[in-house]
């Protein structure tokens, strides 16, 4: 049986968790309130303080399904309570961000600076003039927006110049040598 699909998902204080019909999942909690449809065939039950993601059988596709149905409840739980964040890395001479308002303008050596706006949910916010954070509850939105982000203009192998994930390692290569 799935280990990630068969584990219950503790409902913390403050947070509610309402099943409606079709399996549509709403979680209200302290930072906001996010609900999905969730695949029909698995059964949703909120047992007590717990909230449990059973499959009817043993195929292939519902055993996916399962642990998949329990981890997307699980990350809406965590979104609105603690809510998630990623850190994203400016690197290069010239290169920075700032902020006004709501709209984030990136200076990343084109002829014209990359003005982005911050979608419904999503804030952007500046550690200095190089450190990008990422915040939302949503999960799935925090982590697209990053990658937009981060697509202005992708670290480079050579001098790692560019737009990375602060955790990420930027492969380095060596660069061309002159003739001797």
């Amino acid at each position: 049986m799935s280990r990630i699909g068969r584990m219950p998902i503790a409902i913390p204080a403050g947070v509610t968790v309402e099943i409606a019909e079709n399996n549509k999942v709403t979680v209200k909690g302290p930072k906001g309130t996010l609900e999905r449809v969730l695949p029909s065939e698995m059964e949703i039950k909120k047992e007590g303080e717990q909230v449990v993601v059973t499959r009817p059988n043993d195929l292939k596709k519902m055993k996916s399904l399962h642990g998949l149905t329990r981890t997307l409840i699980h990350n809406m739980v965590v979104g609105v309570t603690e809510g998630y964040e990623k850190k994203l890395e400016v690197n290069g001479v010239g290169y920075r961000a700032s902020k006004q308002g709501k709209t984030l303008t990136l200076n990343l050596g084109y002829s014209h600076p990359v003005e982005m706006t911050d979608p419904e949910g999503i804030e952007t916010v500046l550690d200095g003039q190089n450190i990008i954070i990422v915040k939302g509850i949503d999960k799935e939105k925090v982590g697209q927006v990053a990658a937009e982000i981060r697509d202005k203009r992708r670290p480079e192998p050579y001098k790692g110049k560019g737009i990375k994930y602060a955790d990420e390692v930027i492969r380095r290569k060596v660069g061309k040598t002159g003739k001797k």
